[in-house]
């Protein structure tokens, strides 16, 4: 393995608030000197990162892979080749692929075969139930051992609260963290667009905000009652932050994050049926932008996450309503994140955090730090640079944004995932 050093560069590590410029240095792996050169140290490879950031390697808790299942819409090469195209050096992948992630030999098969494309680290999240039909709990412990390092009902809905509070139960008492999404199925409803007067104008069903309020409480009541420790997935209103908010007053182990899409966009920009907009959850009103921007300055929001779903034409290019849900992001999640931090007149510091240390404690990982002796996972980009996004420029297999055509300033140059280079622009 070689000997690597970045030299020349703005050393940011969020964990311990460090941001100067720092000479690192890599071997067997892991970081093995931090502005000084260790005794002896002679480099087989040197990155220059004059003008550049140099950070920890990015970590996304919101990426789907679309395998095993879907492979005309994605593949593990081409998303994961996204991915540190992007800085991502580690992704958690939700369970809902086909078949569903909920037997210890469909995650074995996963990691072996992510692990053999020796890119980003890929950390599967196992389902909650079997087949996702919120009907038998499966074998958690299991699929833990298996390599789950959290477990999740994706998008599909839970609409027996007996089985989810069994699963707080079972999951309380083997230690085991359950990601959320929360959305109450009976309010939602089968909407397509937030509850307001874009969706009246343009005649789309409709979810309202309390769809999402209503399950946060019963979550929260559930923790109470079970002591589980919960991550809410992709918040999207500004009830759904106060309340997370006063949970975490309370002191229960609630943690949540929130895709970048939310982050910039609201209902308005659905335009006149623009299907690159049909997310889930859906954008919101500006009002609801603004509280998690809010949010995410405060602290109430962990993290950020690309919620990453490459789609076809075949199932994006139809009806505002009859498309599928979801949008390409690896590739955008740090551009959007800098332009996030400089509309907010926020420190890069505080804006990594969000896809750093956030993230790496809701993973349970000790990672998402540059220090010596941890694992060498890096991300190098240049903060200037700037680029148009053009989807058939995009090495996802997922083409569909609703960023395309827009100028993005920040662009990834190299990415080192277990201290190999894995990606040079």
């Amino acid at each position: 393995m070689k000997r690597i050093e970045i030299v020349n560069g703005r050393l940011i590590n969020p964990a311990n608030q460090f941001d100067d410029q720092a000479d690192l240095f890599i071997a067997d792996g892991r970081i093995i000197g931090i502005g000084k050169r260790p005794d002896g140290f002679v480099a087989d490879e040197q990155i220059n990162a004059s003008g550049h950031i140099v950070c920890p390697g990015l970590i996304d808790l919101s990426a789907r892979l679309r395998e095993p299942g879907s492979e005309h819409k994605g593949t593990l090469e081409s998303e994961l080749a996204a991915a540190v195209a992007g800085g991502i050096t580690r992704l958690a992948c939700p369970p809902d692929t086909d078949p569903t992630l909920d037997e210890p030999g469909l995650v074995r098969m996963l990691t072996h075969r992510a692990r053999s494309l020796a890119l980003a680290k890929v950390h599967p999240v196992g389902a909650l139930t079997r087949g996702l039909h919120g009907k038998q709990l499966t074998e958690m412990a299991e699929l833990r051992e298996s390599g789950c390092i959290a477990f999740s009902h994706a998008e599909a809905p839970i609409t027996d609260n007996l089985i989810l509070f069994r699963a707080m139960q079972y999951a309380a008492t083997f230690g085991l963290p359950l990601w959320l999404r929360p959305q109450d199925h009976s309010l939602a409803n089968n909407g397509v667009a937030h509850d307001g007067e874009v969706a009246t104008r343009l005649g789309l069903p409709s979810i309202p905000t309390l769809a999402e309020s209503v399950a946060i409480s019963t979550i929260v009541i559930l923790m109470k009652e079970t002591g589980a420790r919960v991550h809410l997935e992709r918040i999207s209103s500004r009830e759904g932050v106060e309340m997370i908010h006063a949970a975490k007053k309370y002191g229960l182990p609630l943690t949540c994050d929130v895709s970048i899409q939310h982050v910039h966009l609201s209902d308005i920009d659905i335009g006149y049926f623009d299907a690159n907009t049909r997310l889930s959850p859906p954008l919101r009103s500006t009002r609801d932008r603004d509280a998690l921007l809010y949010g995410l300055a405060d602290g109430t929001i962990d993290a950020i996450v690309s919620d990453h779903t490459p789609i076809d034409d075949d199932a994006k290019l139809l009806p505002f309503g009859e498309a599928e849900p979801g949008a390409t992001a690896l590739e955008l999640l740090l551009p959007l994140t800098l332009r996030w931090a400089d509309q907010k007149h926020l420190s890069l510091g505080d804006a990594l955090a969000k896809l750093t240390t956030g993230p790496a404690a809701i993973l349970g990982k000790d990672v998402g730090d540059i220090s010596v002796g941890n694992v060498a996972d890096i991300t190098v980009f240049d903060p200037a640079a700037t680029w148009l996004v053009k989807p058939e420029n995009l090495l996802s297999q997922g083409k569909h944004t609703p960023f395309a055509g827009m100028e993005m300033r920040g662009k990834v140059q190299c990415t080192i995932v277990d201290g190999r280079v894995i990606y040079r622009r």
